[in-house]
């Protein structure tokens, strides 16, 4: 850091301590202490073949259907669980069979024990004789950083834990005739978050590491980075191929919003390069976290992206600033 006063450089960490704060405070305890649970409906929307969207509280949930079972990706809250158990069972009556969690935020796990015991996991030879749960619930699957961030969390019980885990730069499966590869995308929202690629049904499900409602959330507490998502929004533009120029295609389902194609996560990863570029170029003059956020280096997208909380614009400039190497 160059040319920061005692002053400045006092603020600085008074600002780092609020905002990792901040990040430890879960996610979700202000938007469900805020929502009605009774009044939600769940909406279904049918994005291509037998992938379906549901949308609720908190993060949209991904239904993969066929006749191997049920996949879901996110499980929303705990207390939406009976209503988007029932919003699945319209759409079939087979096992729910893989739960996949794309990172450990309350909002997108808090009915995994729920619908875990709504499923079935099949096994054979002599797992049933050894293990008296074997078959009982279905398998939750995720990246070996959101059980250990789920772990710490004393208000996460074991019955919400992922029950399988990997730790490789991706995992497949094959699943009702398709493969389904989960990518690991390290230190975008947090440290664990995954990206799911329907290869067959050209379908790509991405947590909250690409959303359409608000600046990101970066989790700074569990790993989180600016570059990270810049970096995520990479990979999945990777996998995208579009219909005509920018339009249609490869279809994006995001961890909050609508449904996407490439045009929306092109413009979503050029306001990200284009603040970070903002913000790198005054860090690297020596400008102080108070300078940045008084300069205003957002203001361009703040009418578009701007929300509360800790989707506050200020909350996204101070993380961005703090995560950024000069």
């Amino acid at each position: 850091m160059k040319n920061i006063t005692l002053h400045k450089l006092f603020a600085m960490v008074l600002t780092l301590v609020s905002s990792i704060m901040l990040s430890q405070t879960p996610v979700v305890s202000t938007a469900q202490a805020q929502t009605d649970f009774d009044a939600v409906e769940i909406q279904t929307l049918k994005v291509r073949d037998n992938i379906y969207m549901l949308v609720g509280a908190g993060g949209n949930i991904t239904v993969q259907t066929g006749e191997d079972g049920i996949l879901i990706i996110d499980t929303q809250y705990a207390e939406l669980s009976d209503k988007n158990l029932a919003a699945i069972r319209a759409l079939t009556d087979k096992p729910l069979r893989y739960i996949i969690n794309t990172h450990h935020h309350g909002d997108h796990v808090g009915g995994n024990a729920e619908l875990k015991a709504a499923g079935f996991t099949p096994s054979g030879g002599n797992v049933g004789a050894s293990l008296s749960n074997a078959g009982e619930g279905a398998t939750i699957f995720a990246h070996e950083n959101v059980l250990l961030n789920m772990a710490g969390d004393d208000n996460m019980s074991t019955e919400m834990w992922p029950t399988m885990t990997y730790f490789a730069e991706k995992k497949d499966l094959y699943f009702n005739g398709e493969g389904v590869r989960i990518i690991h995308q390290p230190n975008a929202h947090t440290n664990g978050d995954s990206i799911i690629f329907f290869r067959k049904s050209d379908v790509i499900t991405t947590g909250d590491a690409y959303i359409t409602s608000f600046y990101p959330f970066i989790d700074m507490s569990s790993g989180g980075t600016l570059q990270g998502f810049i970096d995520a929004a990479n990979s999945i533009i990777d996998l995208i191929i579009p219909e005509y120029g920018q339009d249609g295609g490869t279809l994006v389902i995001p961890g909050h919003g609508r449904l996407s194609d490439i045009g929306d996560v092109i413009n979503w990863r050029e306001m990200l390069t284009i603040i970070r570029d903002r913000i790198l170029d005054m860090k690297q003059r020596g400008m102080s976290l108070e300078e940045v956020l008084a300069a205003r280096p957002t203001r361009d997208y703040d009418p578009r992206w701007a929300g509360q909380g800790i989707f506050s614009t200020e909350n996204f400039v101070t993380a961005a600033y703090m995560t950024l190497e000069d």
